[in-house]
């Protein structure tokens, strides 16, 4: 009862009580108002919601609803509307956002068509007029504009051509869209008609499946490459076995069950047969793929598991779980490296040389588990500018020094530093056509592809990716890049996407693996990918187009043999 008392119908009640008593109170019938002589009640009130104010007399008028809703449109202008709505964007981002997802670029384009025609359509462009009719002189007794009193919508009128303000007679021409029997406008029908861009089908399943027995579920390790004379190699627990992609012959390279020792990174030299293979213990072997045999082998390489491997000519580079870099040059005798870098914190999962071995790739991009990427110049240059600012993303000023022969220099510091990151990062990427181009990858945690410029330690572009991004890879046919995913926060995952570079449309995604995708290679011809998982098996793609050879199209004009009838 107390909860009664102290409701507001409880409230009115209680002050209808005080003015006149209950039982002294005059009965009546509301439908004839009130009775002579009685003080109004609660029964005397128009009805109101529980809660509401009383309103004045004016706003109590009766008022009739009926049995249906129709929606209240403002007569505004639909064109202002339009792009109000089209430009009405969130202050802060929203938490679902679009990803992109397995959605190809035939749907992407279409999407693009249907917003061009509803934008014709909905704000069509203002006529064009042959010329701008003449202001009159104004007079002086001019007056002001007022509001026109003519309130009809049509004109049953023809255009006068003595009009100066009509500027022509749409009527009178036979191409005029009054005349038209097409439900859009004139600016539709030409997009709809205009031929559209043929896009590049990519086939959605592989053309070659391989069983991969023991082929592990690590994010930190690198066990599948492909080399320059077509040869894959692939660690397999113990074992390293290389597919000859020519004949699909498969050959044993070499066993570590002996020594009780795993592999964890297997690395091609650019032009040749030489294979690195580190292992868990801190080994680092090299092999002759021609002739099946040990060539070199750096017992205590790394005090931990050496987890990526890069070769730039000569010049073998290997990250490890000891948090630091060491740089080999492998016709020295000694094991001894000739250059440490030390600039990470944690493990250094990613490896990646710029260019192809050639005397200008002489920057190295690691990444590591800190969730920070280093840019390495071997050369002992400083940055461009010398003592200038450092970019968005860089770290403080820092520079590079060779050391001599004789040892290994522990003070090195690299030449940017970038830390946009929020996860590990171990996919690493050099962009063949732009030189300077650096696509980095991050871990579960952040799901972004960053695009860098070294030279002067900017980043370019950001793509999130929604999931896990394992593996990086530039096409050699066309500007694309190459990327593997894991864990993800959508439906998609374990995919394998390909982005047009610059725009970052998503061309094609790839599924088929049941785990995720932690290992990705290209074919010497830039046409193949090969792409490995836990699910122990490697899926051949076809996902670029060839090569154009436009030199075997040109031309000779020492070439007399085509003048010949």
């Amino acid at each position: 009862m107390s909860g009664l008392k102290n409701s507001p119908f409880g409230k009115r009640l209680r002050g209808a009580d005080e003015d006149s008593p209950r039982k002294h109170r005059a009965r009546f019938t509301p439908a004839f108002g009130v009775a002579p002589g009685s003080t109004p009640s609660l029964d005397s009130r128009p009805t109101t919601s529980e809660g509401a104010t009383p309103e004045s007399p004016e706003r109590a008028a009766h008022r009739d609803y009926g049995d249906r809703f129709v929606p209240s449109r403002d007569a505004g202008d639909m064109r202002t509307s339009y792009h109000l709505m089209d430009g009405a964007t969130p202050s802060t981002p929203s938490k679902n956002r679009m990803i992109p997802t397995e959605s190809d670029a035939l749907k992407e384009q279409a999407n693009a068509m249907f917003n061009s025609i509803l934008h014709t359509e909905v704000t069509p462009s203002s006529p064009q007029r042959s010329g701008s009719p003449v202001r009159q002189p104004a007079a002086s007794t001019s007056t002001l504009p007022t509001t026109p009193t003519r309130r009809r919508l049509f004109a049953f009128s023809s255009p006068s051509r003595s009009n100066p303000v009509t500027p022509s007679r749409r009527l009178d021409v036979p191409n005029d869209e009054a005349y038209s029997m097409s439900p859009v406008r004139a600016e539709s029908r030409h997009l709809l008609e205009s031929p559209r861009r043929q896009l590049r089908s990519v086939c959605k399943t592989p053309y070659r499946v391989l069983d991969a027995p023991e082929l592990a579920d690590d994010f930190y390790l690198n066990l599948v490459d492909w080399s320059s004379t077509n040869v894959l190699g692939v660690g397999l627990g113990a074992c390293v076995y290389l597919w000859t992609a020519h004949t699909a012959q498969v050959s044993k390279l070499c066993d570590l069950g002996d020594v009780h020792d795993t592999i964890s990174s297997v690395s091609w030299v650019q032009k040749g047969t030489s294979l690195a293979v580190g292992t868990l213990s801190g080994r680092l072997h090299i092999y002759d793929a021609s002739t099946l045999q040990l060539t070199r082998t750096y017992e205590r390489a790394h005090t931990q598991r050496i987890g990526a491997l890069s070769w730039n000519s000569h010049i073998l580079s290997s990250g490890s779980r000891d948090r630091s870099v060491h740089h080999r040059d492998v016709r020295e005798p000694g094991s001894r490296p000739f250059k440490k870098c030390q600039g990470h914190k944690q493990e250094v999962c990613g490896l990646r040389w710029s260019g192809d071995g050639g005397p200008q790739a002489a920057t190295l991009a690691s990444g590591g588990n800190d969730n920070k990427v280093c840019i390495w110049d071997l050369r002992g240059s400083k940055r461009p500018g010398g003592l200038g600012t450092p970019g968005r993303g860089a770290s403080g000023p820092g520079s590079s020094s060779t050391a001599g022969p004789s040892g290994a220099d522990d003070g090195d510091a690299p030449l940017w530093k970038f830390h946009e990151h929020t996860a590990a990062v171990k996919a690493l990427a050099w962009d063949p056509h732009v030189t300077g181009v650096l696509a980095t990858g991050g871990g579960t945690a952040d799901k972004h592809i960053r695009f860098w410029n070294v030279q002067n330690g900017t980043m370019l572009n950001e793509l999130d990716t929604g999931s896990q991004v394992c593996n990086l890879t530039w096409s050699l046919t066309s500007h694309e890049i190459v990327s593997t995913h894991g864990f993800s926060s959508t439906t998609a995952q374990n995919q394998i996407c390909i982005w047009k570079y610059p725009s970052l449309d998503m061309v094609a995604s790839l599924t088929g693996h049941t785990h995720r995708v932690l290992y990705l290679a290209m074919s010497p011809d830039g046409e193949t990918i090969v792409t490995g998982a836990g699910d122990e098996t490697l899926r051949f793609w076809n996902a670029f187009p060839k090569k154009e050879n436009h030199e075997a199209q040109r031309e000779s004009k020492l070439d007399y043999g085509r003048l010949i009838r």
